[in-house]
């Protein structure tokens, strides 16, 4: 039980200084007292405070203004001072009447103080000094716990001045309590336990969200996952968790984390609701809106790593506000504009919203620091996490259901189409046969002369090799050149150019009597012939025969006589040795250059080059 005095002779210390000063001021001072049952004291109600502005005094100073009465009862809402400059220091005295000496462990619960000392005056005159905060490694703490503490030894019967000096460039809340060893563990084994329900229900939500994303490869299961992590992230970096287990070593990011987690946090936040929310298509305008929070709280997440801290938490715990609100105009959007599944986001986003406002106003000194508004954000993001849970279920089960009735009703409009829709789909079959066979014809062919093209030279090789070596004679190729062809174009223009081709396309064709031959055109003015044949003479006979052909009587394009001649390469090819075809036409290639540097309207042999 805790006990509380006014001690009669400091007030009468006070009356006589302010009498001497003539200045009327008032005094408080408070003692709180420790007997055998004492197991934990909260020294709220028993603390008082002053602010040193300019962060310049020295413990002895304060404790002179202590004996002086110059510290204050807390504020109404307790120790919670907002974002403030200066140095807070806080005084009480504990008086051990449990007839032994005892230890006890003074515990500040709240993670984010920077930078704390601890003056401890005993009867005697002797203080001693202690440092915490998290601008020091977690290992210089005096219990490895994620709220910042410190030893305090009392002996019986011993009257201990507690000072307690507080500097943070974040949120000033200074709850002090003291517990005896057994009273901490205690405590300690309670708070693990709800922490780890906590974070138990969170990463099996994570977990869970994770599987369906990698099934379902939905991507609101993903931004879920990741809105999970934010929200998991802030409250490790808020509570302490952070900066216990997994940057110890690391006061800097301990600090620097918690304006990037507030970021990332919100960041996953937006996404996930635009996302669910399917705000591009009920919502353009405030899709648009939506991307301008991601985008400014992608830029807090980088700048972050190089401004200043208070900077950094104050940008960040400020953009909570209309980060928040928004996504809560967002599903009030959505549920006016008959969405269902908004109406279990809206409902779980107030929670969340509620708790995380609590935090906030905490922060600044709003509202008093107690167990629903220091753990607001854990509280309102349980619920929040199981509802949007339930939400993306219904969500799921919402499509599902949507898209079995467009199934089913396909069906039925199929079933009653069946009959009509088969004798389309037979006379579309046999449009696509026949498609198919033209296509197959223009795939062979040259569109423009009616002669196979390249590949079908290179598909008929094969087949011409066995067919001549069962007949027993060779395979020769002939690549036939229009000479000066070019010329025809310049003279009389690139139609009856074309019909020039189109007509040495079919006087190789009546020239060559084999209808084994494969007559294709190469490219442009120049035509490759597979020709069976007996020997080098009977080739260049076949290619003689047709530069003759050529040079015997003219081609009549466009009602026009034209007199041309052709440069003719040959290659023979034994049929027990055969080569490539590559390297065969490149053979034949050079026969015809060789023609054509011998004064064209020639034939030459690709063994008289060699």
């Amino acid at each position: 039980m805790d006990l509380k005095r006014v001690e009669p002779v400091a007030r009468w210390c006070v009356a006589a200084l302010a009498l001497a000063l003539s200045v009327s001021a008032p005094a408080w001072s408070t003692q709180t007292h420790i007997d055998q049952a004492t197991t934990k004291i909260d020294l709220r109600d028993d603390s008082t405070w002053l602010l040193d502005e300019h962060a310049d005094q020295s413990a002895e100073a304060m404790f002179e203004r202590v004996d002086a009465g110059s510290f204050r009862p807390l504020p109404a809402n307790g120790p919670a001072f907002g974002f403030h400059d200066g140095a807070f220091w806080l005084h009480s005295s504990v008086l051990n009447r449990s007839g032994a000496d005892q230890r006890w462990l003074l515990v500040l619960s709240y993670a984010l103080i920077d930078s704390l000392d601890l003056y401890l005056r005993y009867p005697d005159g002797r203080i001693e000094h202690q440092v915490s905060g998290d601008t020091l490694s977690f290992a210089a703490r005096a219990v490895r716990y994620r709220h910042p503490n410190f030893w305090v030894d009392i002996g019986n019967g011993e009257d201990v001045d507690l000072l307690l000096r507080a500097q943070s460039r974040s949120s000033i809340q200074l709850p002090l309590m003291i517990y005896s060893p057994t009273a901490f563990a205690e405590m300690a084994h309670r708070t693990q336990l709800g922490l780890g329900i906590y974070y138990g229900i969170l990463l099996g939500l994570l977990l869970y969200n994770l599987i369906l994303w990698l099934s379902l490869r939905d991507a609101n299961h993903l931004w879920y996952v990741l809105h999970l992590t934010g929200i998991g992230l802030i409250s490790a970096c808020i509570y302490g968790l952070a900066f216990e287990w997994l940057w110890p070593q690391s006061p800097w990011l301990a600090n620097q984390s918690v304006p990037m987690a507030i970021a990332l946090a919100q960041l996953a936040m937006q996404q996930f609701a635009r996302r669910f929310l399917d705000l591009r298509r009920i919502w353009p305008i405030g899709d648009r809106v939506a991307q301008g929070f991601l985008a400014l709280y992608a830029v807090l997440a980088i700048a972050a790593l190089a401004l200043p801290y208070r900077t950094a938490v104050l940008i960040g715990t400020a953009l909570v506000f209309p980060g928040v609100v928004f996504i809560l105009i967002e599903g009030i959007y959505a549920t006016r504009h008959g969405y269902r599944a908004a109406r279990l986001f809206l409902l779980s986003w107030s929670i969340l919203l509620l708790g995380s406002v609590a935090y906030a106003m905490v922060s600044f000194g709003v509202l008093p620091k107690t167990l629903l508004t220091e753990y607001g954000i854990q509280i309102g993001s349980t619920f929040e996490m199981l509802g949007l849970s339930f939400a993306l279920a219904y969500r799921y089960v919402a499509l599902r259901s949507e898209n079995e009735r467009i199934i089913q009703s396909a069906r039925n409009q199929l079933e009653q189409r069946v009959a009509e829709r088969t004798g389309e789909l037979q006379s579309a079959l046999e449009q696509l046969a026949d498609a198919n066979a033209r296509l197959r014809q223009l795939n062979r062919h040259d569109p423009l002369t009616g002669a196979y093209n390249r590949s079908h030279v290179s598909e008929s090789y094969e087949c011409m090799l066995k067919q001549v070596q069962y007949d027993q004679q060779h395979l020769g190729i002939l690549i036939v050149d229009v000479d000066h062809f070019k010329s025809i174009n310049d003279s009389y223009g690139h139609l009856a150019g074309d019909e020039c081709l189109r007509e040495v396309a079919m006087r190789i064709k009546t020239t060559l009597h084999d209808e084994r031959c494969v007559v294709a055109r190469f490219s442009g003015e120049e035509f490759v012939i597979l020709s069976p044949c007996i020997d080098w003479n009977d080739l260049c006979a076949i290619g003689e025969h047709l530069r003759q052909q050529f040079a015997a009587s003219p081609l009549v394009c466009q009602g026009m006589a034209m007199t041309i001649s052709v440069s003719i390469g040959v290659h023979l090819i034994d049929p027990h040795a055969p080569e490539p075809l590559d390297r065969a036409l490149t053979f034949a290639d050079h026969a015809l250059t060789a023609a054509k540097k011998a004064g064209r309207n020639s034939v030459m042999g690709s063994n008289a080059i060699g």
